[in-house]
């Protein structure tokens, strides 16, 4: 007889038979040492995994080669899974012998073992893993949604680098976007309305309706012919938009006449340049450095060197922000014969620039006041610093903010933007501009009777702040933050008032103060800048 197979998955033994209370109460025992995760709940939103690890991978291979500091996907991903924290501060990431674990309270909820270092795919996944854990457990993170936890990851994560690298979310990345470029095309109207009819109450110089002849006040009265008749100025501003290129036909005039205009659509950035001529001077307010900025420069520029009696230009960059950096170099070349506009230094290749300039100055010489103040930043200051280095502008004002490093932007795959810092800045004369800022040659914020006395003593050739002003030219890189100060405090950072206006004007008007304060800037030559 042939023997009878053993039950499968017991071998020489008998089975272990246990009375059915006794198995009721081991599995209660099992049930209760098990951590738990929630049950899944048709009615919960799920977490969109596959769009998380698709923007986490994105960014990874964004930042990896481009910071200014070498970083590993380690470093990143768990100095992000800290926004966890921020969001649900019963939620805490460890890593501790070799396993990254995700607890609630005193509950550990997962533990994963650490990927090497710099495998960049392996802590995409831990990292997704443990964001779906703590979206499962937590409340507070299903409540911020996938944004909140893509934002909470990436606020965390440049906590621990500079104050300008940041993630910026689909929407308002999509609103930066259009502040850069355009946006959806259109005209370059801006509307209004009276008592009666629409109004054109602004024409930007960069939009198709400038060169068309549409001017302030002409009224508008149908859009492809449809009548703007009690519609607002918002609804008829709708109608302008469409693809670029597209036709638009306009019905504007008078109550005396009236004509039909067609334009064709065109992206129109926002207008960053304004001018006013106050004599045989100029004064040119550059708010923002865009897209169109330098053409817009160039303009005004064009129209100044009309005059034959032109004294002086004034360049306003008070409460400019930055910008586009490139912007910044196209402006000084319209100003500037040649020479070294700005050095940029970063670990990517791609980062390292010298800026140099070889146009032609369209205003053949002419005295240059540039102003600037506490809020002038990053493209601004790069401006100033080129023509006050290059002894083509005098720099009055304040302590500039200091914003001396650069950032390039990379598109995430749900619309959003990553800002990272990739470079840092260097004047023409090889000081660096993060944190010191620009020192100018005429400072106004220690009030008015020294700002008197400054102009004075130009007249009489001396400079009361040609010490300042060359040993911030003489600092390089790295420098200590105490040094920084020590130097800013010879003019305090401040807001602009009129009195940057008037010291502007004296320059202008008297030769010899102008010529005094750009001599407090060295003698180029001092620094032979070099892309690394």
């Amino acid at each position: 007889m042939r023997p009878r197979a053993a039950s499968r998955g017991w071998i020489g033994r008998r089975p272990l038979r246990l009375p059915a209370r006794s198995i009721a109460i081991m599995l209660v025992v099992i049930y209760l040492m098990t951590p738990r995760l929630a049950a899944a709940d048709p009615a919960r939103p799920a977490l969109d995994t596959t769009m998380t690890q698709a923007v986490l991978n994105a960014a990874l291979t964004f930042l990896l080669p481009r910071t200014l500091e070498s970083h590993t996907s380690r470093d990143f991903c768990l100095w992000g899974l800290n926004g966890l924290s921020a969001i649900d501060p019963s939620l805490t990431v460890t890593d501790r012998d070799g396993t990254v674990q995700l607890a609630l309270g005193q509950d550990v909820l997962l533990r994963v073992p650490d990927p090497a270092e710099t495998d960049q795919a392996g802590w995409t996944d831990v990292t997704v893993r443990l964001m779906q854990a703590a979206w499962v457990r937590s409340s507070a993170v299903r409540d911020a949604g996938g944004g909140g936890l893509l934002q909470g990851f990436f606020d965390e994560l440049f906590n621990h680098m500079d104050p300008y690298s940041r993630y910026v979310a689909p929407a308002p990345a999509t609103t930066d976007r259009d502040t850069r470029t355009g946006g959806e095309a259109g005209t370059g109207l801006t509307l209004g309305r009276d008592a009666r009819s629409i109004l054109i109450t602004a024409v930007n110089a960069n939009g198709p309706a400038w060169p068309a002849g549409l001017v302030v006040g002409q009224r508008l009265y149908a859009v492809d012919g449809r009548s703007t008749r009690d519609q607002t100025p918002q609804t008829v501003t709708q109608w302008l938009l469409g693809d670029p290129g597209s036709r638009v036909t306009l019905l504007v005039g008078d109550e005396r006449a009236r004509r039909t205009i067609v334009l064709h659509r065109a992206s129109v950035p926002p207008e960053t340049v304004f001018a006013y001529a106050d004599g045989h001077v100029v004064v040119i307010r550059i708010t923002a450095f865009s897209a169109d900025t330098a053409q817009e420069m160039s303009q005004y520029l064009d129209q100044a060197s009309d005059d034959p009696h032109l004294r002086g230009l004034v360049m306003d960059l008070r409460g400019n922000r930055g910008g586009v950096l490139q912007q910044a170099v196209t402006a000084s070349a319209l100003v500037l014969d040649r020479g070294v506009a700005v050095v940029t230094h970063g670990r990517d290749a791609q980062a390292n620039h010298v800026w140099a300039v070889q146009g032609g100055d369209m205003t053949n010489g002419v005295p240059i006041v540039v102003l600037v103040d506490g809020r002038t930043a990053s493209a601004a200051e790069i401006l100033a610093a080129t023509l006050a280095d290059h002894r083509r502008a005098v720099v009055v004002g304040s302590a500039t903010l200091g914003k001396g490093l650069v950032q390039t932007i990379g598109q995430m795959p749900d619309g959003g933007e990553l800002f990272v810092t990739w470079s840092r800045v260097l004047a023409p004369l090889g000081w660096p501009l993060q944190g010191l800022g620009v020192m100018p040659q005429v400072c106004t914020s220690r009030g008015e009777a020294d700002l008197e006395r400054q102009l004075q003593d130009l007249a009489a050739g001396q400079v009361d702040m040609r010490d300042t002003v060359q040993a911030s030219r003489a600092v390089r890189f790295p420098v200590a933050v105490s040094r920084i100060l020590d130097l800013r405090k010879a003019c305090p950072a401040a807001i602009g008032t009129d009195s940057d206006l008037d010291a502007a004007r004296s320059l202008i008007d008297n030769p010899a103060e102008y010529r005094a304060a750009l001599s407090a800037i060295p003698e180029e030559g001092t620094y032979a800048p070099q892309a690394e």
